[in-house]
């Protein structure tokens, strides 16, 4: 499906790298990878302030710095000053940055704060509305690119096995 969602859009490919290791897959490496194939890109890695705050648990966590910047969105409900973990502070201290120009003009090690704009609906409602056959359904239909929509209806993905309301005698 990822794929199909990006078919059409200049620039974006799907990368299957983590997909098609075997053994387990770590972020630390793709990341290591992908700074072996050009060390001086800036590589970004983009994550939600809760999945940032978790950071501190993932395989490797300190050295992901040295490959990659990390843009940390700010989602509702997440404090990203006052919910971080101890081990983070320093780290965010050192490494926080409020000029994105640096993110362009270094390939690594700054962590950048990007706001967005929340969307009242996640991915979970998505699969749910999905499930309960409301393809048509705006957050649907407004989130999925048209080809992924076709996709999911033509192999009844994601449908549940109970009965909807509008088919129950």
């Amino acid at each position: 499906m990822l794929d199909i969602a990006v078919r059409d859009l200049p620039g974006l490919a799907v990368d299957r790298r983590e997909v098609d290791r075997a053994g387990k897959s770590y972020t630390v490496l793709t990341l290591e990878e992908l700074r072996a194939e050009d060390p001086a890109r800036p590589t970004l890695l983009c994550l939600g302030a809760d999945a940032f705050h978790g950071l501190p648990t993932w395989h490797r966590w300190q050295e992901i710095f040295r490959l990659a910047h990390i843009v940390v969105a700010v989602r509702p409900g997440v404090e990203l000053d006052r919910d971080m973990p101890a081990e983070l502070e320093p780290v965010w201290r050192s490494r926080h940055v409020t000029d994105p120009a640096v993110l362009q003009s270094t390939p690594s090690g700054a962590i950048y704060r990007q706001a967005v704009d929340p969307w009242p609906i996640s991915a979970t409602q998505i699969r749910m509305q999905l499930a309960r056959g409301e393809l048509g359904r705006p957050a649907v239909v407004q989130l999925l690119p048209p080809a992924v929509l076709a996709y999911i209806d033509l192999h009844q993905l994601y449908r549940s096995t109970s009965p909807r309301p509008q088919d129950a005698p």
